[in-house]
Protein backbone atom coordinates (compact mmCIF):
# COMPACT_ATOMS: atom_id res chain seq x y z
CA UNK A 1 0.00 0.00 0.00
CA UNK A 2 1.27 3.86 -0.77
CA UNK A 3 0.92 6.10 1.72
CA UNK A 4 0.92 9.86 1.12
CA UNK A 5 1.88 11.99 4.16
CA UNK A 6 2.01 15.70 3.99
CA UNK A 7 4.67 17.20 5.89
CA UNK A 8 3.37 20.05 8.07
CA UNK A 9 5.34 22.83 10.05
CA UNK A 10 7.66 24.19 8.04
CA UNK A 11 8.60 27.10 8.29
CA UNK A 12 8.68 29.81 5.30
CA UNK A 13 12.00 28.99 3.15
CA UNK A 14 14.47 31.86 2.29
CA UNK A 15 18.15 32.01 1.19
CA UNK A 16 20.47 30.38 2.16
CA UNK A 17 18.56 28.54 4.65
CA UNK A 18 19.09 24.72 5.37
CA UNK A 19 15.86 22.73 3.94
CA UNK A 20 16.98 19.37 4.44
CA UNK A 21 17.07 20.33 8.16
CA UNK A 22 14.12 21.82 8.04
CA UNK A 23 12.54 18.43 6.38
CA UNK A 24 14.00 16.38 9.29
CA UNK A 25 12.72 18.63 11.75
CA UNK A 26 9.32 18.07 11.38
CA UNK A 27 9.16 14.58 9.35
CA UNK A 28 9.70 11.13 10.27
CA UNK A 29 11.67 9.70 7.49
CA UNK A 30 12.35 6.16 6.48
CA UNK A 31 14.21 4.22 4.31
CA UNK A 32 13.08 4.15 0.52
CA UNK A 33 10.84 7.06 1.26
CA UNK A 34 10.39 9.15 -1.72
CA UNK A 35 10.33 12.77 -0.98
CA UNK A 36 8.32 15.18 -2.84
CA UNK A 37 9.11 18.89 -2.46
CA UNK A 38 7.76 21.92 -4.16
CA UNK A 39 10.38 23.76 -6.68
CA UNK A 40 9.53 26.71 -5.43
CA UNK A 41 11.14 25.91 -1.77
CA UNK A 42 14.07 24.57 -3.37
CA UNK A 43 14.52 27.63 -5.68
CA UNK A 44 13.68 30.08 -2.25
CA UNK A 45 16.74 27.97 -0.28
CA UNK A 46 18.85 28.46 -3.20
CA UNK A 47 18.20 32.14 -3.78
CA UNK A 48 16.73 32.12 -6.88
CA UNK A 49 14.53 35.02 -6.70
CA UNK A 50 14.46 38.01 -8.51
CA UNK A 51 13.29 41.55 -7.37
CA UNK A 52 10.83 43.53 -10.09
CA UNK A 53 12.42 46.77 -8.97
CA UNK A 54 15.74 45.56 -9.68
CA UNK A 55 14.69 45.03 -13.31
CA UNK A 56 14.74 47.30 -16.61
CA UNK A 57 12.21 46.47 -19.28
CA UNK A 58 13.91 45.87 -22.74
CA UNK A 59 11.54 47.63 -25.28
CA UNK A 60 10.94 43.62 -26.68
CA UNK A 61 9.40 42.80 -23.18
CA UNK A 62 7.00 46.31 -23.39
CA UNK A 63 6.11 44.81 -26.54
CA UNK A 64 5.22 41.25 -25.19
CA UNK A 65 3.63 42.82 -21.88
CA UNK A 66 0.79 43.95 -24.34
CA UNK A 67 0.10 46.57 -21.62
CA UNK A 68 -1.55 43.19 -19.37
CA UNK A 69 1.02 42.29 -17.28
CA UNK A 70 4.22 43.82 -16.14
CA UNK A 71 7.26 44.42 -18.54
CA UNK A 72 9.86 43.52 -15.97
CA UNK A 73 8.15 39.92 -15.35
CA UNK A 74 8.11 39.59 -19.09
CA UNK A 75 12.00 40.49 -19.12
CA UNK A 76 12.67 38.07 -16.62
CA UNK A 77 11.09 35.45 -18.69
CA UNK A 78 12.74 36.31 -21.68
CA UNK A 79 16.20 35.81 -19.72
CA UNK A 80 15.03 32.23 -18.26
CA UNK A 81 14.15 31.43 -21.64
CA UNK A 82 16.54 29.24 -24.03
CA UNK A 83 14.17 29.04 -26.96
CA UNK A 84 10.30 30.34 -27.27
CA UNK A 85 8.18 28.07 -28.53
CA UNK A 86 4.53 30.03 -28.47
CA UNK A 87 3.83 33.08 -28.40
CA UNK A 88 0.39 34.34 -27.61
CA UNK A 89 1.68 37.93 -25.86
CA UNK A 90 1.58 38.33 -23.09
CA UNK A 91 1.97 34.39 -22.67
CA UNK A 92 5.21 32.91 -23.75
CA UNK A 93 5.79 29.45 -23.24
CA UNK A 94 9.37 28.73 -23.07
CA UNK A 95 12.37 26.18 -23.09
CA UNK A 96 14.66 26.67 -20.77
CA UNK A 97 18.51 25.62 -20.33
CA UNK A 98 17.28 22.34 -18.52
CA UNK A 99 15.21 21.50 -21.72
CA UNK A 100 11.66 22.02 -19.94
CA UNK A 101 9.02 23.50 -22.45
CA UNK A 102 7.03 25.50 -19.64
CA UNK A 103 4.84 28.57 -19.98
CA UNK A 104 6.81 31.82 -18.60
CA UNK A 105 10.11 29.88 -18.32
CA UNK A 106 9.18 28.45 -15.23
CA UNK A 107 9.05 31.98 -13.87
CA UNK A 108 6.87 32.50 -11.01
CA UNK A 109 5.30 35.70 -8.75
CA UNK A 110 2.64 33.32 -6.26
CA UNK A 111 3.84 32.45 -3.01
CA UNK A 112 7.06 34.29 -3.45
CA UNK A 113 6.78 35.95 0.20
CA UNK A 114 6.80 39.20 -0.94
CA UNK A 115 4.59 41.20 -3.44
CA UNK A 116 7.54 42.51 -6.09
CA UNK A 117 9.64 39.25 -6.27
CA UNK A 118 9.89 37.00 -8.71
CA UNK A 119 10.47 32.75 -8.04
CA UNK A 120 12.63 31.38 -10.73
CA UNK A 121 13.58 27.41 -11.59
CA UNK A 122 16.74 25.90 -9.83
CA UNK A 123 19.35 26.21 -11.99
CA UNK A 124 19.71 22.47 -12.52
CA UNK A 125 17.03 20.81 -10.46
CA UNK A 126 18.79 17.60 -10.76
CA UNK A 127 21.72 18.79 -8.70
CA UNK A 128 19.17 20.33 -6.46
CA UNK A 129 17.66 16.78 -5.61
CA UNK A 130 20.75 14.25 -5.22
CA UNK A 131 22.27 17.57 -3.08
CA UNK A 132 18.81 17.36 -0.78
CA UNK A 133 19.04 13.44 -1.04
CA UNK A 134 22.82 13.65 0.55
CA UNK A 135 22.08 16.35 2.97
CA UNK A 136 18.74 14.00 3.99
CA UNK A 137 20.62 11.04 4.33
CA UNK A 138 23.42 12.84 6.72
CA UNK A 139 20.98 14.26 9.05
CA UNK A 140 18.45 11.35 9.98
CA UNK A 141 20.31 7.92 8.31
CA UNK A 142 17.41 7.76 6.15
CA UNK A 143 18.21 6.58 2.36
CA UNK A 144 14.99 8.21 0.40
CA UNK A 145 14.82 8.93 -2.87
CA UNK A 146 14.03 12.90 -4.12
CA UNK A 147 12.11 14.61 -6.39
CA UNK A 148 11.71 18.17 -7.19
CA UNK A 149 7.92 18.78 -8.47
CA UNK A 150 6.27 21.64 -10.43
CA UNK A 151 3.00 22.34 -12.22
CA UNK A 152 3.04 22.15 -15.98
CA UNK A 153 0.39 22.72 -18.66
CA UNK A 154 -0.30 19.90 -21.11
CA UNK A 155 -0.61 19.93 -24.54
CA UNK A 156 -4.33 19.99 -25.54
CA UNK A 157 -5.56 19.64 -21.90
CA UNK A 158 -6.95 21.75 -19.68
CA UNK A 159 -5.29 22.25 -16.55
CA UNK A 160 -2.01 21.99 -14.53
CA UNK A 161 -0.66 18.95 -12.90
CA UNK A 162 2.92 18.13 -11.23
CA UNK A 163 5.69 16.98 -12.38
CA UNK A 164 9.42 15.56 -11.63
CA UNK A 165 11.69 18.19 -13.10
CA UNK A 166 14.53 16.88 -10.39
CA UNK A 167 15.04 13.73 -9.36
CA UNK A 168 17.55 11.41 -7.32
CA UNK A 169 17.23 8.13 -6.04
CA UNK A 170 14.94 5.98 -8.32
CA UNK A 171 14.56 5.42 -12.18
CA UNK A 172 11.67 8.32 -13.57
CA UNK A 173 11.06 5.75 -16.02
CA UNK A 174 10.13 2.57 -15.55
CA UNK A 175 10.45 0.88 -19.39
CA UNK A 176 7.69 -2.18 -19.86
CA UNK A 177 8.81 -2.17 -23.71
CA UNK A 178 9.94 -5.84 -24.58
CA UNK A 179 7.52 -7.31 -21.60
CA UNK A 180 4.28 -8.76 -22.37
CA UNK A 181 0.46 -7.65 -21.39
CA UNK A 182 -2.20 -9.83 -20.56
CA UNK A 183 -2.85 -11.24 -24.12
CA UNK A 184 0.41 -12.17 -24.49
CA UNK A 185 0.91 -9.13 -27.09
CA UNK A 186 4.27 -8.00 -26.60
CA UNK A 187 4.68 -4.37 -25.50
CA UNK A 188 7.05 -2.07 -28.67
CA UNK A 189 6.59 1.99 -26.64
CA UNK A 190 5.02 1.59 -23.46
CA UNK A 191 7.25 4.13 -20.82
CA UNK A 192 5.55 4.77 -17.45
CA UNK A 193 6.90 8.52 -16.34
CA UNK A 194 6.52 6.86 -12.59
CA UNK A 195 8.57 10.08 -11.05
CA UNK A 196 5.85 12.20 -12.63
CA UNK A 197 2.73 9.80 -11.80
CA UNK A 198 4.59 10.60 -7.70
CA UNK A 199 5.15 13.95 -8.63
CA UNK A 200 1.09 14.39 -9.44
CA UNK A 201 0.15 12.40 -6.53
CA UNK A 202 2.31 14.18 -3.74
CA UNK A 203 0.10 17.54 -5.28
CA UNK A 204 -2.95 15.60 -4.44
CA UNK A 205 -2.27 15.00 -0.84
CA UNK A 206 -0.71 18.96 -0.36
CA UNK A 207 -3.15 20.45 -2.04
CA UNK A 208 -1.57 23.38 -3.41
CA UNK A 209 -3.18 25.94 -1.49
CA UNK A 210 -2.41 24.54 1.77
CA UNK A 211 0.81 25.86 1.87
CA UNK A 212 2.84 22.54 2.23
CA UNK A 213 5.29 21.90 0.35
CA UNK A 214 6.79 18.17 0.95
CA UNK A 215 5.23 15.18 0.83
CA UNK A 216 6.38 11.59 1.36
CA UNK A 217 5.34 9.04 -0.49
CA UNK A 218 5.94 5.74 1.16
CA UNK A 219 5.44 2.03 0.22
CA UNK A 220 6.35 2.94 -3.48
CA UNK A 221 8.78 0.42 -5.00
CA UNK A 222 11.80 2.58 -5.79
CA UNK A 223 13.84 1.19 -8.39
CA UNK A 224 16.91 1.94 -9.97
CA UNK A 225 18.08 5.47 -10.16
CA UNK A 226 18.66 8.75 -12.54
CA UNK A 227 17.63 12.00 -13.17
CA UNK A 228 14.40 14.20 -14.76
CA UNK A 229 16.66 14.81 -17.85
CA UNK A 230 15.43 11.17 -19.05
CA UNK A 231 11.67 12.50 -19.08
CA UNK A 232 12.80 15.56 -21.48
CA UNK A 233 11.01 14.26 -24.86
CA UNK A 234 13.79 14.97 -27.85
CA UNK A 235 12.67 17.60 -29.64
CA UNK A 236 13.40 15.60 -33.00
CA UNK A 237 10.80 12.97 -31.45
CA UNK A 238 7.93 15.70 -30.17
CA UNK A 239 5.16 15.92 -32.75
CA UNK A 240 4.24 19.20 -31.02
CA UNK A 241 7.04 21.22 -31.06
Amino acid sequence: MISLLPVAGLPEVRPGDDLAALIAAVARLEDRDVVVVAQKVVSKAEGRLVRLADVVASPRAIELAAGEVDPREIEVILAETERVVRLRAPFIVSETRHGLICGSAGVDHSNSGEDDMLVLLPEDPDASARKLRDAVREQTGADVAVIVADSFGRPFRMGTTDVAIGVAGLAPIRDLRGTHDRDGRVLRSTLIAVADELAAAADLARRKESGVPVVIVRGFPIEGDGSAQELVMPRERSLFD
